[in-house]
């Protein structure tokens, strides 16, 4: 039975590792193969070990009987898009199941987590920033109800020059 629980951290290890193969496959053909096939688990995790802890940033992780196959995390919107701050709105930074859980429930499970937190903590709106190319991703955020709000910018994966379109969806929560 998978749990939703806080992440700890004997998890990041497992944690970066989820994330690097669900980078691997779900952009794959969005964001340069030379890019993804350079992402390394032990980078990911070094860097999650030194981030200073951020007020009311939450993770947490799909714990399938001792192994990680997800993860969610969320806080407080980050106005990074030359937007202005709007305290009322929370924001999904990453929501993440290994590609080999993909179809189980579990980005569910964890997506209605970070909304459930992000309403207890006096949120009125959850945001998200998708890739305009990740189909697959767009087609998982409708289903659970978040729509486009009309705002797009790019994105820059570290280390590239490239500048993907990506798309703001929103729901009032």
């Amino acid at each position: 039975m998978v749990a939703i629980r806080p992440l700890r951290d004997a998890d990041i290890d497992a944690v970066a590792a989820v994330h690097v193969r669900t980078w691997q496959v779900a952009y794959a053909g969005l964001v340069p193969a030379e890019h993804l096939d350079r992402l390394d688990p032990a980078v990911f995790a070094e860097r999650r070990r030194r981030r200073s802890p951020v007020p009311g940033v939450r993770t947490v992780v799909a714990d399938d009987e001792g192994v990680i196959i997800g993860f969610a995390a969320y806080g407080p919107y980050r106005a990074e898009h030359g937007e202005p701050d709007e305290p009322a709105a929370g924001e999904l930074y990453a929501v993440y199941v290994d590609p080999g859980r993909w179809g189980a429930g579990t980005g569910r499970d964890l997506l209605g987590r970070a909304r459930t937190d992000l309403g207890a903590a006096g949120f009125r709106e959850m945001r998200l920033w998708v890739l305009e190319g990740n189909s697959r991703a767009r087609r998982f955020y409708e289903r659970a109800g978040l729509r486009p709000d009309g705002v797009r910018d790019t994105y820059t994966p570290r280390g590239t020059t490239v500048e993907l379109p990506e798309i703001r969806y929103a729901v009032r929560l």
